[in-house]
C-alpha cells in the first residue's frame, strides 16, 4: 500500500508544490515582510534578476515601493535602513556571511570568500599589514609606471587627430590600465594591455601546464555574473555547466580561465624570484612575506587564491569607477572646470603626479567620493546570517536566528531620504558638508572586518587616475546616458568620447 502510494501520479505532482512551500513555512516569522509574490517561496525569483544583470535596480525599485523591508527570497531580507549597517556589517556582532559566497570559490576559499569568523580572522591577520599605509605607498611607483604607459598612447592618439579630439571607446583604455596596474602590484609585471592596446592575458590551468591565453576583461564579466546569479542558489554550482544557456556555461568557464590567469601569474611569478631574476616589493612579495599569528606563511594555492582575489578587486572595480567619473564630470562642465583649475594649480605640469601632490586637493575627493555615491559600482546588498540565539531587532523588526539579512548599497547612495531631493544628480560640493546619516550610509567598501581591505589601494589608484586624465587631456562626450550592466559589481558597457591634449 505504502509503495503504491509513494509512486502514485499525486505524489509526484506534490513534490515540487512541497519544494516551494516548505521554504515559505519554515520561514513563518518574516512573512510579514512585503516582497515580490514568488520570492516568498523560492530563490529563483532572486536567481532570475541577476541572469538579467539588474539586481539592484529591481531591488531599489521594490524599496521605493514597499518601504525599508524587503523579502527578496524565502530566507533573505533587504533593509534600506542605514543604521542596520553597524548591526549587520559591524565589529563582534556575530553575523557571518551566508551560502551566497560559495558560488565564488574556484582556487581554494580566500578572504572574500571565506565564511568561517576563525578563517578569516587569520587570512585578515596575514593579508592586512600588505595593505598599511607604509606598504600602500611602495606600490605607487608601479601605478606611476603604467599612467606614464597610457599617457604615452594617449598622446599618440592626440597627434592621430591633428589637433581635433580622437575618438575612441575610453572605457577600454580604464579596463587596460586598470589590469596592468594590479598586474604589476599583484603578479610582478603589467599584462600588456596597454602597450598592446587591446585585452589579452596567459593563463594556465594549473602550474606546469602549457600556457594559452584569454580575453581577461571579458573573462571577468562574465565570471562575475554567473557567480552572483549562481550565489542565489548555490546548490546548482556544480550543474551550471550544463544548462543550456551561454550565460550559465560560458560564465563557468570564465571561472576556470580566470584562475587560470592567476595561476599563469603566480607561478611565473615564484620561478623567477626562484631564480634571483625579481628582487621587488610588490603586493605578492608582501603575501609572500605575511605570517598568521602562528608564523605559518601562505602555501602556494592560498597564494594564488588570494593573488586572484587581488585580481578581482583590484581591476574592474577602478575601470568601472574612472570610466563612470569621466562621464558625469563631461555631463557637467562646471565640474571639469572646477576640477582642471584646482589640478592646474597643484600641479606644475601635465605629466603623471605624485600622490602627495593630489591627495589632498579637497574638488579631487569630492569628485571621487560622489561617483563612488552615484555609480556604486558596488551596488548590491552582501547577504550576512543571523547569528544563532535570540535573534535580532533591525528597523523596528525582529528576524530569528538563520534569516538572512542584507543593506543595499545602491538604495542607500541614492536615498532621497538621506542624500535629498537630488540623490539621483551627480553635484560634488554636496561632499563640502555632509550629516553623520550620509557618511554611515556611504558604503563603497562596505564595512566592518570584513570591508575591502584594499581601499588604501584603491583610493591612491583612483586619484592619480583621474588627476593624471584631467590634467593631461580634455574630452568630448558622444553619448547622452551611461548603460549599464550588472554582475557582482554594477558596470558600463562603453564610453564614446574625443580627447585631446590640452596645453601645458
Amino acid at each position: 500500500m505504502f509503495l503504491t502510494f509513494l509512486f502514485t501520479p499525486w505524489l509526484l505532482l506534490a513534490l515540487p508544490v512541497l519544494y516551494f512551500v516548505l521554504p515559505y513555512i519554515r520561514n513563518w516569522q518574516i512573512q510579514n515582510v512585503p516582497g515580490p509574490f514568488a520570492a516568498k517561496f523560492t530563490n529563483l525569483w532572486l536567481l532570475y534578476e541577476c541572469r538579467r544583470c539588474r539586481r539592484s535596480l529591481t531591488v531599489h525599485e521594490l524599496h521605493s515601493k514597499l518601504g525599508k523591508l524587503v523579502r527578496i527570497s524565502p530566507n533573505q531580507v533587504s533593509i534600506a535602513d542605514p543604521d542596520a549597517i553597524p548591526i549587520v556589517y559591524g565589529h563582534g556582532t556575530g553575523f557571518l556571511k551566508s551560502d551566497y559566497y560559495d558560488a565564488f570559490v574556484s582556487i581554494q576559499r580566500g578572504i572574500f570568500n571565506t565564511r568561517d569568523r576563525v578563517e578569516h580572522t587569520r587570512k585578515r591577520k596575514t593579508i592586512s599589514h600588505t595593505f598599511s599605509l607604509k606598504n600602500v605607498g611602495e606600490f605607487e611607483q608601479y601605478i606611476h609606471h603604467n599612467l606614464e604607459q597610457l599617457a604615452t598612447q594617449w598622446d599618440n592618439r592626440s597627434k592621430q587627430a591633428d589637433g581635433g579630439y580622437f575618438k575612441f571607446d575610453a572605457l577600454n583604455w580604464f579596463n587596460y590600465v586598470a589590469f596592468d596596474v594590479i598586474g604589476d602590484l599583484a603578479f610582478g609585471a603589467p599584462f600588456g594591455m596597454l602597450e598592446k592596446g587591446a585585452d589579452i592575458a596567459e593563463v594556465q590551468m594549473k602550474p606546469g601546464a602549457p600556457p594559452t591565453s584569454a580575453p581577461a576583461i571579458e573573462v571577468l564579466n562574465r565570471r562575475g555574473e554567473v557567480s552572483n546569479a549562481i550565489g542565489c542558489l548555490p546548490q546548482m554550482k556544480p550543474y551550471a555547466k550544463y544548462i543550456p544557456d551561454a550565460f550559465f556555461y560560458k560564465g563557468v568557464e570564465a571561472v576556470q580561465n580566470l584562475a587560470g590567469i592567476a595561476i599563469a601569474r603566480v607561478d611565473a611569478r615564484l620561478a623567477a624570484a626562484e631564480r634571483g631574476e625579481i628582487q621587488r616589493v610588490d603586493l605578492l612579495a608582501r603575501l609572500m612575506q605575511g605570517k598568521d599569528e602562528n608564523g605559518n606563511k601562505m602555501g602556494r594555492s592560498e597564494l594564488t587564491a588570494e593573488a586572484l582575489t587581488q585580481l578581482i578587486a583590484g581591476s574592474d572595480t577602478t575601470s568601472n569607477t574612472s570610466c563612470a567619473l569621466l562621464y558625469h564630470c563631461l555631463m557637467h562642465p562646471e565640474v571639469v572646470k572646477k576640477l582642471q583649475a584646482e589640478l592646474d594649480q597643484a600641479l606644475p605640469s601635465n605629466d603623471v603626479p605624485q600622490f602627495a601632490q593630489v591627495k589632498d586637493l579637497p574638488y579631487l575627493d569630492m569628485v571621487i567620493q560622489e561617483t563612488l555615491r552615484i555609480h556604486s559600482t558596488s551596488s548590491q546588498g552582501l547577504p550576512r546570517v543571523v547569528p544563532p540565539g535570540p535573534g535580532v531587532e533591525v528597523a523596528g523588526h525582529h528576524f530569528p536566528q538563520g534569516v538572512v539579512l542584507s543593506v543595499p548599497a545602491y538604495t542607500m547612495h541614492h536615498s532621497k531620504e538621506i542624500w535629498g531631493p537630488d540623490a539621483d544628480k551627480f553635484r560634488p560640493e554636496r561632499w563640502e558638508k555632509v550629516t553623520e546619516r550620509q557618511k554611515l550610509a556611504f558604503i563603497p567598501f562596505s564595512y566592518g572586518p570584513r570591508a575591502c581591505v584594499g581601499r588604501n589601494v584603491a583610493e591612491m589608484e583612483l586619484a592619480l587616475i583621474v588627476a593624471t586624465v584631467f590634467r593631461r587631456y580634455e574630452f568630448e562626450l558622444y553619448q547622452d546616458y551611461l548603460e549599464t550592466r550588472e554582475g557582482f559589481l554594477r558596470k558600463p558597457l562603453g564610453l564614446q568620447v574625443g580627447m585631446r591634449r590640452r596645453k601645458a
